[in-house]
């Protein structure tokens, strides 16, 4: 039974979720605040995180780039507002999915299910091949390895399946569709902004001058190539 944290300051927020998650099949513990998520992630092993933005003191971007530095939880944000996606773009905090308040559950439980499926296997369906070495880049998948100019990157879990797609698949143009459905899943029911977040947080890593890429560029209208 898959475990699943679910972090809001709305006591009532908590109560439904938990309560609907349960029905649903998940063991779901609650936390109305970074403080009392933490306890319960020291003591506890979970499968997935849902935090609210909005949360007093550490707030859920805080919260998730500390979850995320020291457990690598997958974590689905809950934004009240359009504009928070701009914070999560602008700090790059690692999140691996977002849904928009108001929401039903019936959508919460397909973005739940779809991250458990991400994470819980291989993106590319298969098995971590042998080392990668394209340019000035190098990846050795099976022990979430990479580098460039010599230097190792830190990446997100997210940012190095979606580097490690490129690599596979360089100085060609994928849509944003089937970038999504490689890195994703084909039964993923998000928004092409989740993409858009990772690849500005790969940029960040991997481009000298972000705002003028040489590697991951973008084709207006068309979608992405990658030249190493």
């Amino acid at each position: 039974m898959p475990t699943v944290l679910v972090v809001d300051d709305d006591p009532l927020i908590c109560k439904g979720l938990k309560f609907n998650l349960e029905k649903s099949g998940y063991r779901v513990l609650t936390a109305t605040n970074g403080r009392a998520a933490f306890d319960h992630i020291e003591r506890e092993q979970f499968d997935a995180a849902i935090l609210d933005i909005g949360l007093p003191g550490d707030d859920g971007l805080s919260l998730c780039q500390q979850i995320k530095a020291r457990y690598g939880l997958p974590v689905i944000f809950l934004t009240a507002r359009r504009r928070e996606l701009d914070e999560i773009v602008g700090l790059q905090v690692g999140g691996d999915d977002y849904i928009t308040k108001p929401f039903s559950i019936d959508l919460l439980l397909a973005h739940l299910k779809a991250l458990l499926r991400r994470t819980s296997t291989d993106p590319a369906g298969s098995e971590p091949d042998g080392p990668i070495a394209l340019g000035e880049f190098t990846m050795e998948p099976a022990a979430h390895r990479a580098t460039w100019r010599g230097q190792s990157l830190q990446l997100a879990p997210r940012e190095f399946e979606l580097l490690r797609f490129f690599l596979d698949h360089p100085d060609q143009v994928y849509s944003t569709n089937s970038i999504v459905e490689a890195v994703w899943g084909p039964t993923f029911v998000g928004e092409p902004q989740v993409l858009y977040v990772q690849v500005r947080g790969l940029r960040e890593k991997i481009e000298e001058d972000p705002s003028a890429p040489q590697h991951l560029l973008t084709l207006r209208g068309v979608g992405y190539k990658f030249l190493p």
